[in-house]
């Protein structure tokens, strides 16, 4: 696995890096995506239904693979025992790039699972723990937080363009969450709003970066510059 998106919950992916996720494939990377919950709790839908938009949708993003653990949805904690369990999947897979949720946000899981991520990162490349498995330590050389909405400026922006459409088929494989449904009005957005919304917003970050559509992400650490003259994106 050279990327893997980890998140919360089936159809976070979709919201914030799907396009990126099939930016990275087209270019020869192997992508994967690891849901931390399995939708139990949610306002729509059954966790049975969840997991089969979720194949359908990892099979138009592309990606190599797709698992979810059973973390409680709505009550995500960072233990050791979570932590663990995600470095599992980490030392399995061994992808070079890990891409979180943004560390801010109005759910607890989102922000939580950003924190739970890093940490278990951390935790896959100590050589003296032990897990279940014979997979060697293991730890991600790029952590990226996906920050579509988060109110920040990102680092760098991915050129999502080619794929703007079928990112879009991705999130609307979720039938339970975005068709108009009668439990949950007040809190989800019409689905005749949705691809305006889902444009719009990828519009504006691409705008930011000087493409079409993109999709902005913050990193933590800084970035080296090898060659000015090979800077992208215009600065007037």
């Amino acid at each position: 696995m050279d990327i893997l998106a980890i998140a919360a919950h089936r159809d976070d992916v979709e919201q914030t890096c799907g396009g990126t996720l099939l930016a990275m494939q087209a270019k020869g990377w192997k992508t994967g995506i690891l849901d931390l919950t399995r939708g139990e709790s949610g306002t729509r839908g059954t966790a049975a239904e969840r997991e089969a938009e979720a194949n359908e949708a990892a099979s138009i993003l592309n990606v190599a693979h797709r698992e979810a653990l059973d973390l409680p949805d709505g009550n995500v904690q960072n233990t050791l025992e979570n932590r663990i369990k995600i470095a599992e999947v980490l030392r399995r897979l061994r992808p070079r790039v890990v891409i979180l949720p943004y560390w801010e946000g109005r759910h607890p899981d989102h922000y939580t699972a950003a924190t739970l991520g890093y940490e278990a990162c951390f935790v896959s490349g100590l050589a003296k723990l032990d897990m279940p498995g014979d997979a060697k330590p293991h730890r991600p050389y790029k952590i990226l937080y996906a920050s579509l909405y988060a109110d920040v400026r990102p680092t760098f922006a991915v050129d999502i363009t080619p794929y703007i459409e079928q990112r879009f088929q991705s999130l609307m494989a979720y039938r339970s969450q975005y068709a108009n449904r009668p439990e949950g009005g007040g809190l989800f957005v019409p689905e005749e709003e949705i691809r305006e919304r889902t444009f719009a917003m990828a519009r504006h970050c691409g705008l930011l970066a000087g493409v079409r559509y993109a999709e902005p992400f913050v990193q933590k650490e800084i970035g080296l510059v090898d060659d000015l003259m090979m800077l992208p994106v215009a600065s007037i």
